[in-house]
């Protein structure tokens, strides 16, 4: 118990360390940068993100390749020559498994690096790690192909190796980080109705920044109707009082997430998590809000 305590920190300290690492800027930010370029807002993108699933959907999706090629290492390890052709068949379920994972992975990486220097470096490592995971589970499936099993082992332990160290920064970037995390999980609101705003200074169409205690709304006005949601995208984190009203949606300015101002549910990815909106009520010109619900 003292050693696994012991080691913990450590490993903590070595994914910060990599997030200090100014060096791996240059080459990150253009990976991320092609990335967003090429994947276009909407159905794609969305599919990337999990925004039909409501969650992320990377984590899911990572289970298929730890799983098929971890179990592929026990197998060459303590199955015998029996368990060969299973374990190159799991081998080959990783390597197709694989290639959705680090679409959805890549998309995910490429959305927070204008705002986080250390998730932009500790993601490019993460990246690195699970791509040379992937080319040397490829080339173990190569060897055995042509009957050199001792090859294709050995290629695989490395690949193993890889992954660990890929897994271990992909943990870091979700639980250290919050990387594909609904940012605003935990936020509530009062049981009271509680002001927030003079209902003169909200024009119609117009979007506005409002304060309740220590959390932020956004408030808009939409056919005569004010509504109140938290201003804090679910995505990433952006503002969403300085995105735009498109139709009876607020568009986050930083991915472009799009949420219904009735009832703060997604309209456009890609946002997984519906926005927390607020009751709303106006009387004698100030603008009160309340807990939805």
């Amino acid at each position: 118990m003292s050693n696994a305590r012991a080691t913990r920190p450590r490993l903590h300290h070595l994914a910060e360390r990599v997030g200090t690492l100014t060096a791996l800027d240059g080459p990150a930010e253009a990976v991320a940068g092609w990335i967003r370029g090429v994947v276009p807002r909407g159905p794609v993108k969305d599919a990337l993100s999990g925004t039909p699933l409501g969650h992320a959907v990377h984590p899911l999706l990572t289970d298929l390749p730890i799983g098929t090629w971890t179990s592929a290492t026990l197998l060459d390890l303590v199955g015998g020559r029996a368990s060969r052709p299973a374990s190159e068949r799991l081998i080959a379920a990783g390597v197709l498994a694989a290639l959705p994972t680090a679409a959805s992975g890549l998309n995910d990486w490429a959305d927070t690096t204008p705002a986080s220097d250390s998730v932009r470096r500790m993601g490019a490592v993460h990246a690195v790690a699970n791509v040379a995971a992937l080319g040397l589970y490829a080339a173990s499936l190569a060897a055995r192909k042509r009957d050199r099993h001792g090859r294709g082992v050995a290629l695989g332990l490395a690949g193993i190796g890889a992954l660990t160290v890929g897994g271990h920064f992909g943990g870091h970037l979700s639980y250290a980080k919050g990387v594909g995390v609904d940012v605003t999980a935990f936020e509530t609101g009062p049981d009271d109705w509680t002001d927030v705003f003079a209902d003169g200074a909200l024009p119609e169409g117009e979007l506005r920044r409002a304060e309740l205690d220590e959390r932020k709304l956004v408030l808009a006005r939409v056919g005569g109707q004010v509504h109140a949601l938290a201003d804090t995208c679910s995505h990433r984190g952006g503002a969403l009082s300085d995105g735009e009203i498109v139709g009876a949606c607020v568009e986050c300015p930083l991915h472009g997430s799009r949420f219904r101002l009735d009832d703060g549910s997604v309209a456009r990815g890609p946002s997984a998590y519906p926005q927390p909106v607020y009751d709303v009520r106006v009387t004698d010109g100030r603008i009160a809000v309340r807990a939805a619900g």
